[in-house]
C-alpha cells in the first residue's frame, strides 16, 4: 500500500502552513505491506481453488443434463418414426384389400358389405396415421431444438450401457455439486481457524525536510484483539457448522442418488421382462394369426375383413412392443448419461 502526507504542520503563530520554517515539519512517502503467514495463503489458496472447482462441476452438469436431453429427443423421435412406418403399412395393406374386395364384387364373387367394412377401416387407419404423424412431428421438433437442425433420416439409438451403482452415485449431478460444497466448507473453515492469530504490516516510510536532514522511518503495526478467543471461537464454531450441514446434505443427497439409480434399474429389469414376455405371448401369436388369416383367405375359407382384422391386431402389438423398447432405451439412456461425464467428477 501507497502512504503520502506531512508530518507536524503548523498550524498557528507566524509559521503556520509553512512546509518550510519548522524543522519537525516533514513531507513523507512510504509503503505498507500486510504480512500473510504461509498457513494462511495455503488456506485462503485452498478457498479460491474449491470455488473454481465448483464452478468447473456445475459446467459438467449443465453439459450432462443438456447431453441426457437430446438423447431423450433422439429417442423419442426414432420411435416415433418407427411407429409411423407401422401405421403407414396398415393404410397400404388396407388399400390392397380394399382394391382386392371392389375386384371381387366386379366378379360378382365378393358383397358390398365386406367392402364397406374395409372402407370404414382405412379411415380409421389414416386418422391413426396423422395422429402419429402429429406425434412424429412434435418429436422432430423438439429434437431440432437441441441440435440446431431437422435430420433427414435417424439411426437406430445405440445401447447404452448400465453403470454400477457406486459410479452412477459418484458422477451423480446433485452428489458432484454437494461434494464442491462440502469442500469449499472445509476450506472456509480452514481459513476461519488460521485468522486467529493476526496479520502484521510492515511500513517504511522516507521523509523530507526542508534545509535539513531527511529521515527514514521503519515500523511495524501488530492488531491487539480483545477477548480473541471468545470472538475467533464463535466464527470457527459457525464455519465448522457449515461443514457439518454440509456434509449432511451430502450424505441426503448420495442417498437420494442410490434410490434413484435402484428405481431406474428396477424399471429397465421389468421392462425388459415385459417386452420378453409381450413378445412371446402377444406378438408372434398376432404374426401367426395373420399368416393364418392370409392362407384360409386364399383358399376363400376367410373373409377379406378378417385379414384386415388379423393384420390390424398385429400392427397394434407391434405398437405397443415399440412403446415399451422406447419406455425401456429412455430408461437406459438416463442411467448412461444422467451423471457427469467421466472424469468430471473428482
Amino acid at each position: 500500500m501507497l502512504r503520502a502526507g506531512i508530518d507536524n504542520l503548523p498550524v498557528t503563530g507566524s509559521d503556520r502552513f509553512s512546509g518550510t520554517r519548522e524543522s519537525m515539519t516533514m513531507k513523507r512517502i512510504g509503503v505498507s505491506q500486510e504480512w500473510l503467514s504461509a498457513d494462511k495463503r495455503a488456506a485462503r489458496e485452498g478457498v479460491a481453488r474449491a470455488r473454481a472447482d465448483r464452478d468447473a462441476v456445475q459446467k459438467d452438469i449443465a453439459e450432462a443434463e443438456a447431453r441426457l436431453q437430446v438423447s431423450m429427443a433422439y429417442v423419442d423421435a426414432w420411435f416415433a418414426t418407427e411407429a409411423l412406418k407401422l401405421t403407414t403399412q396398415t393404410e397400404h395393406h388396407l388399400h390392397e384389400e380394399l382394391n382386392a374386395a371392389k375386384s371381387r364384387i366386379a366378379a360378382a364373387t365378393g358383397n358390398s358389405a365386406e367392402a364397406l367394412q374395409l372402407l370404414s377401416a382405412k379411415g380409421i387407419a389414416e386418422d391413426e396415421s396423422e395422429e402419429v404423424r402429429q406425434q412424429q412431428s412434435a418429436a422432430m421438433v423438439s429434437l431440432q431444438r437441441w441440435i440446431g437442425i431437422l435430420p433427414d433420416a435417424l439411426n437406430k439409438p445405440p445401447a447404452f450401457p448400465v453403470p454400477e451403482e457406486w459410479d452412477y452415485v459418484a458422477r451423480y449431478p446433485a452428489v458432484a455439486g454437494l461434494k464442491s460444497d462440502v469442500e469449499i466448507a472445509r476450506q472456509s473453515a480452514n481459513v476461519a481457524a488460521k485468522e486467529r492469530s493476526p496479520n502484521w504490516t510492515w511500513e517504511v516510510s522516507y521523509g523530507q525536510r526542508t534545509g535539513y536532514s531527511d529521515l527514514v522511518s521503519v515500523g511495524v503495526s501488530i492488531p491487539l484483539q480483545i477477548a480473541p478467543s471468545q470472538r475467533q471461537d464463535r466464527e470457527t464454531s459457525a464455519k465448522l457448522a457449515m461443514v457439518d450441514k454440509a456434509e449432511a446434505d451430502l450424505t441426503e443427497g448420495m442417498r437420494a442418488a442410490m434410490a434413484d439409480y435402484r428405481t431406474l434399474t428396477s424399471d429397465a429389469a421389468r421392462l425388459q421382462q415385459r417386452i420378453e414376455r409381450y413378445q412371446g405371448s402377444v406378438v408372434t401369436p398376432a404374426r401367426q394369426r395373420t399368416s393364418a388369416a392370409l392362407a384360409a383367405y386364399r383358399s376363400n375359407q376367410l373373409a377379406l375383413t378378417a385379414v384386415f382384422e388379423a393384420r390390424h391386431a398385429e400392427v397394434e402389438a407391434q405398437r405397443k412392443l415399440l412403446a415399451l423398447q422406447r419406455d425401456l432405451v429412455r430408461t437406459q439412456a438416463q442411467l448412461n448419461l444422467k451423471p457427469i461425464a467421466q472424469g468430471g467428477a473428482q
